[in-house]
């Protein structure tokens, strides 16, 4: 435990003298959520007792990693965006089969991340309502709806919403899990539209040149808030090249979360390593601008604790604690 960790006026630096054994569940092995509970697993057995070991489960950070927490499978799960979690708490949308209602925040990782639709420019369509009209035979690149994969579940709700039809006008879907394999196939031109999230990564610049980003019609996002919980957010100018602000589904956050039985002082810990140890991640990042990040740093304790479920007693504790401005 270091002391230069403490701060006048910070909460105080966490203690347990025993020892635990967690269970947390990240994404597929080699990305952030998996990195983010590394992080958290190394700061929190630093603060526990010596015989702590904690596992970390691979995962697909969706709905999966929700039901995972709910049902008691792990301790800890990370799901992403934040804002679709929402949904477990009342059973609505992929839960409908059951709610989790005793789903708890520790906290949220920041990352600003936008779920966006883009077609080829020789398609010569710039809206949604273009779309509808011309019905074009596209092949379309997204993650596979399988009522786990948060992106294909989003893309599915937007283009249905919206009216188009991919298969039904003589195309074709291509899905995959991860966003690597939707965007090679819009850069080697298997797929001429792509539904999907993550960017920042710098691919998207690549192949941004050659796509049109399509704003999500008003109505479309307004229901999506009003059924699920999901907001809107805001593309900003010159994200993508040449492209102006658009409006789109947002997609950020890493929730961290657990069930309200998770031991009070667990999830304070675990808050407080997220607020106070931030650095261990940001230092993770900082070769990359922030708005071309996975995680959006500088991280701040204040909106770490900001999450759209409620916060765990526990976790809220070291959240009221934090100081005022």
């Amino acid at each position: 435990m270091s002391p230069s960790l403490v701060s006048p006026g910070r909460p105080a630096e966490p203690k347990i003298d025993r020892s635990l054994t967690l269970h947390l569940r990240g994404d597929w092995g080699g990305a952030n959520l998996h990195r983010v509970c590394g992080w958290i697993a190394q700061e929190l057995a630093d603060r526990c007792g010596s015989r702590t070991r904690i596992a970390t489960w691979n995962s697909r950070g969706y709905s999966d990693a929700v039901r995972a927490v709910g049902h008691g499978e792990v301790h800890v799960a990370l799901t992403t965006p934040a804002a679709f979690a929402a949904a477990a708490l009342d059973g609505r949308g992929v839960y409908r089969d059951g709610s989790f209602p005793d789903l708890r925040a520790l906290g949220v990782v920041p990352q600003r991340d936008r779920l966006v639709v883009a077609l080829h420019k020789d398609l010569g369509i710039t809206t949604f309502a273009e779309l509808r009209q011309h019905r074009p035979m596209l092949r379309l690149a997204t993650s596979v709806h399988d009522g786990v994969n948060h992106v294909g579940l989003a893309a599915h709700e937007v283009l249905t919403r919206s009216g188009v039809d991919v298969v039904g006008w003589g195309g074709e879907l291509l899905e995959d899990e991860r966003p690597f394999e939707s965007l090679d196939h819009v850069k080697e031109g298997r797929a001429n539209a792509i539904v999907h999230e993550a960017i920042m990564l710098p691919v998207w610049q690549e192949i941004g040149c050659d796509l049109n980003f399509l704003e999500v019609e008003d109505d479309v996002l307004a229901g999506l808030n009003d059924d699920f919980g999901w907001p809107a957010a805001v593309v900003d100018d010159h994200h993508f090249p040449g492209r102006a602000a658009f409006r789109t589904l947002d997609f950020s956050d890493f929730l961290v979360c657990a069930r309200a039985d998770l031991a009070d002082d667990v999830a304070c810990a675990i808050a407080w390593v997220l607020g106070e140890t931030r650095h261990i991640i940001e230092g993770q990042y900082r070769h990359l601008a922030p708005e071309r990040s996975p995680i959006t740093y500088p991280l701040d304790p204040v909106t770490i604790g900001k999450a759209p479920i409620p916060l765990h007693p526990g976790a809220a504790r070291y959240y009221d604690a934090l100081p005022t401005a």
